[in-house]
């Protein structure tokens, strides 16, 4: 009998050992941007409203950035559309990505082909006051309240499983409470499971809220229900499933 092996199984049998909050080292190795960027358009910013001609500036966020390929990759496919030339730099588009593991973050910052336009910082997104100040000073420089456009690409479920029920709300809250629009890839039930078989598979303790949650099921919608009842924010458009299997949701602020 054959026997399915999904691309995410195949994967974690490669990975190079647990990661307890989402920072694996090679992550763009088995998980490349291609993945994503195949499902979002070139023209995506033009279809929110944000052109060059009504929005000179234009501000994006990047939470969990690992070390910086995709919002790299991201920052460049958005730009095809703003520039026939091949330094997309020269664009008024400025992205922050940030990310709680500091050596991935020095990883980004020394392979950043853009450093005038793309920026990444070291921040933990559950320390209110710590990130508060942080992006606060950022969107200061450029007298914006929030920022256009956030993404979040495979977040949720560490913070979840780190922080509990209340943490991934909570987070989601934030997120809402930082852009107009929010990009945003929630893992999928399945994935929690895997999460934390790797930590048993390398004799390591398990998450401390696994089995306490009782936010499960299609994690997806309840990140919709949440965002869209507790935080002012729409669904406007489903991008579709990644390779991965996970959806790519676009939510705007009400």
């Amino acid at each position: 009998m054959e026997t399915h092996v999904s691309l995410e199984e195949t994967a974690e049998n490669e990975d190079p050992g647990a990661a307890p909050f989402g920072n694996f080292i090679n992550y763009y190795t088995f998980n490349p941007p291609e993945n994503r960027l195949s499902l979002i358009p070139t023209s995506l910013l033009e279809n929110i409203g944000y052109s060059s001609e009504n929005s000179p500036t234009v501000l994006m966020l990047d939470v969990g950035c690992n070390s910086g390929d995709l919002t790299v990759a991201l920052y460049k496919h958005l730009l095809q559309e703003h520039t026939s030339e091949c330094d997309p730099s020269k664009q008024e588009v400025y992205m922050l990505g940030f990310d709680l593991d500091q050596d991935l973050i020095l990883r980004a910052q020394n392979l950043n082909p853009f450093p005038q336009n793309i920026q990444f910082i070291p921040l933990d997104i559950t320390n209110d006051s710590e990130n508060q100040t942080v992006l606060d000073s950022y969107l200061e420089r450029f007298a914006c309240k929030r920022f256009h456009l956030c993404t979040c690409f495979a977040v949720t479920m560490w913070v979840h499983l780190n922080h509990g029920d209340a943490g991934f709300l909570s987070f989601l809250s934030r997120l809402a409470s930082l852009c107009e629009y929010l990009l945003l890839e929630a893992q999928p039930w399945k994935c929690y499971r895997s999460a934390a078989r790797r930590l048993r598979k390398v004799g390591r303790n398990d998450f401390d809220h696994f089995k306490t949650l009782e936010i499960r099921g299609d994690m997806a919608a309840h990140a919709r229900e949440h965002l869209e009842k507790q935080c002012g924010m729409e669904l406007v458009q489903s991008f579709g499933n990644t390779t991965w299997d996970r959806s790519l949701l676009l939510f705007r602020r009400r």
